[in-house]
């Protein structure tokens, strides 16, 4: 998300007009998720105005419609993931891997299903996929295949990390949602593209995220030597403070990385404090 206006007067400034969010979201991260595309598909306005907000090295990674993979589970979908496409387009360069985030449901059984349905896709777009059965994860009995499917067709994997949600608190209703909801899957910090994703769910204690992501920032490391894109979410179960959390991993990155560009300076919280400053 970007447009979260619990972030006003916390990490965006006080004064951002409703509508601005993604401009002042690009000076704290360089990525986002875009979430809002798994519940429908954006009018083209909506596009053109992201295209038009977002500086040229900022990345969308924006999930297939719902329709596609979980209504559909993949099957006779080719006009409306080239509906989607076309939407997209506008984004350019801007667009990273487009998410397939498989459901929960949906296992090794259907491989077929699912490499038919990734063979199909548009070449001329970027994707990755998130699978959520415990048959596809580390050690799972269809990791294997997906793996190489994914290497075969130039496709990245996205790996999600709850790990810390499931050893952390559940006092909050955003913490019992989340350990309710999010996958438990084991993971293995593989790359079969040349974007490798990773969604890091952590605590709702800042303090607490570090001792978790701590083995990702040497796969990061490593990523990167390899001459890779890695792209890192970090989420919390409120998400209220995860754009710090994300610029405080990376800057544990970039210690190791001395190379890597430095995040954008964030605009002010008060413009009318930053007078006197």
């Amino acid at each position: 998300m970007w447009a979260n206006r619990d972030w006003i007067g916390r990490t965006l400034p006080t004064s951002l007009p409703t509508g601005e969010e993604l401009t002042a979201y690009a000076r704290l991260c360089t990525a986002v998720e875009g979430n809002t595309t798994f519940y429908a598909v954006p009018p083209a306005s909506s596009v053109e105005r992201w295209a038009d907000q977002a500086p040229a090295d900022f990345r969308f990674v924006c999930k297939l419609p719902r329709a596609v993979t979980h209504d559909r589970r993949l099957r006779d979908v080719g006009p409306s993931v080239r509906e989607f496409c076309d939407r997209m387009a506008p984004l350019g360069d801007r667009l990273g891997p487009i998410s397939v985030q498989l459901p929960p449901s949906f296992g090794p059984d259907e491989f077929e299903v699912l490499e038919s349905f990734l063979r199909a896709l548009p070449s001329d777009f970027a994707w990755g996929v998130e699978p959520r059965h415990p048959g596809f994860a580390a050690e799972g009995v269809g990791e294997p295949a997906l793996d190489g499917l994914l290497r075969d067709l130039g496709f990245d994997r996205i790996i999600i990390d709850t790990r810390a949600v499931f050893a952390g608190p559940r006092e909050t209703p955003a913490e019992i949602e989340a350990f309710e909801r999010k996958p438990r899957l084991k993971i293995r910090p593989v790359a079969t593209a040349t974007q490798p994703v990773v969604r890091f769910i952590g605590q709702t204690d800042l303090a607490a995220n570090p001792e978790f992501w701590a083995p990702w920032i040497d796969h990061v490391v490593r990523w990167l030597d390899d001459g890779l894109e890695p792209i890192v979410f970090l989420h919390t179960p409120d998400n209220l403070d995860a754009p710090l959390l994300a610029r405080r991993f990376h800057a544990e990155v970039r210690a190791r990385v001395p190379d890597l560009d430095p995040l954008p300076e964030p605009l002010p919280i008060d413009p009318q404090l930053d007078l006197f400053t």
